[in-house]
């Protein structure tokens, strides 16, 4: 008896030790070794690209589903605006779903869902159904691209994230690209419901990988040792109604608020959303540049792309650069002067005030060398610069607002930003066209670049004024 009583002891000790000395225990994600970190996010980032590619390759076959549907082509992009809708209302419930489940039960649990989403927009009769379809599939896969950053915080400090979000961060973006050059080539060779299984096609290439994939968020983990030891935990007490106000605080209000409240998060969600608007405004309006001006055929539309693709792999490799070259220089000097003082956030600003630059010059240049008279080549490589100049502005807001706000609050930060990221991108594609018919691809393009010149002094106010503004802010980072 006295044996038992030893072996139980030692067992729970050995538990709570665990729970105690998280820091250096092997099953902390942090911990882990290189290869699986590694790997973790590759795959996660592999389901945001599928993510990403299915709201875009539908685009390449509006067209027939308009002559099908017997609709404007106009109404046969409601399919592209609510998939949008559904990637901004998903991480709204799949973010919390991930801190009560776990990341990878959600990934699991997500995947298959959109995958059959996808299949009813490929069977759909109807242009209702098509909507209702594409919606719900957004819905179900914007986990893959919210919560793959929360895996990343997950399994690495937040000094050394830089090259994994800049790998997480441009995905999207070389997903949303890739979409409609792939597209215009199934789309001409299989018509349009083929978009829809190439998509199934990759879901079922990534998702077996996901199995290798471990849990990685910390008080999941916990409760799991915890349960197999037997000991309870005081957050294991709370009642269903705390847990439901908790809830309702992380999805709505706390997001909601702070995108009217935080100044902070107000600019950064105006100015990333613009950034993914404008990433959809090629999406819609290339192919009709290109057809228009130089009389592309529907395959060399889906070529036109390999511009703003390239510019969005430089863009890859400029931020990981910048953050081994600049940022982790400054990060050493700092803490080697500094040891007990916290690194400022507002250092992750330096890609955005570099791409602040970039962005406007690349969309003037597009917009005054799209035409008949200079080479194609030209535009296309304006557009790679306006890609390059987007993203570098993107992911440097994006990091600056999270390490402003840390794990909790920056959560319902990126909540709020992705809210209004899709919000904007559902809608760009409902009157972009006519906008560059009605005013020329010209001066539609000027419009759009006065629009990134004027909002060009945000990164560079919040690198001046950011610390002033956190000591205002009502959200305690937290540590």
């Amino acid at each position: 008896m006295s044996n038992s009583s030893s072996h139980n002891g030692s067992q729970q000790r050995t538990a709570v030790d665990a729970i105690l000395d998280w820091e250096n225990d092997p099953r902390n994600a942090r911990n882990w070794s290189i290869f699986r970190k590694t790997y973790t996010t590759l795959i996660v980032s592999s389901i945001g690209f599928v993510s990403t590619i299915a709201t875009s390759i539908y685009a390449s076959g509006h067209e027939d589903v308009a002559l099908e549907f017997d609709v404007s082509l106009t109404l046969a992009l409601l399919p592209l605006s609510f998939y949008a809708l559904g990637m901004g209302f998903g991480p709204m419930i799949a973010s919390p779903m991930s801190e009560t489940f776990g990341r990878k039960v959600v990934y699991l649990a997500t995947t298959p869902v959109f995958a059959l989403f996808i299949l009813g927009s490929g069977f759909s009769q109807s242009l209702a159904s098509l909507c209702g379809c594409r919606f719900f599939a957004g819905l179900f896969g914007a986990p893959g691209v919210s919560i793959a950053s929360a895996t990343i915080a997950d399994t690495t400090p937040p000094d050394k994230r830089g090259v994994s979000l800049a790998i997480y961060y441009s995905i999207p973006f070389i997903g949303s690209l890739l979409g409609p050059m792939i597209g215009n080539f199934v789309v001409a060779a299989k018509g349009w419901r083929w978009t829809m299984w190439t998509t199934l096609f990759f879901a079922a290439a990534i998702f077996p990988f996901l199995g290798l994939v471990h849990e990685s968020y910390r008080k999941v983990i916990i409760r799991k040792i915890s349960k197999r030891e037997n000991i309870v935990l005081p957050e294991a007490q709370r009642d269903s109604s705390k847990i439901f106000r908790q809830f309702f605080t992380q999805t709505i209000t706390r997001p909601v608020h702070m995108l009217f409240t935080e100044p902070i998060v107000g600019f950064v969600c105006l100015y990333c959303s613009f950034q993914f608007a404008l990433l959809y405004t090629f999406v819609v309006a290339s192919p009709f540049v290109y057809a228009t001006t130089y009389s592309f055929s529907f395959r060399q539309e889906g070529l036109s792309f390999f511009g703003l693709i390239t510019g969005a792999v430089v863009a890859a490799g400029t931020l990981i650069a910048m953050d081994i070259y600049i940022y982790q220089a400054k990060y050493r000097t700092f803490r080697a002067m500094t040891p007990s003082h916290e690194f400022p956030p507002e250092h992750r600003l330096y890609p955005s005030m570099v791409g602040s630059f970039i962005l406007p010059a690349g969309l003037f240049m597009f917009a005054w060398t799209a035409r008949p008279s200079i080479p194609w080549i030209v535009p296309i490589i304006a557009q790679g610069i306006t890609m390059l100049g987007s993203i570098l502005a993107y992911v440097g807001a994006n990091m600056f607002m999270i390490d402003t706000y840390g794990p909790l609050y920056g959560a319902s930060a990126a909540g709020a930003n992705s809210l209004a990221r899709y919000m904007l991108t559902a809608s760009f594609p409902l009157f972009i066209n006519q906008m560059f018919k009605a005013m020329g691809t010209n001066w539609a393009v000027t419009l759009l670049a006065f629009c990134t010149v004027a909002m060009a002094p945000i990164p560079w106010v919040f690198y001046r004024w950011g610390p002033k503004l956190r000591a205002r802010s009502k959200y305690e980072r937290e540590m």
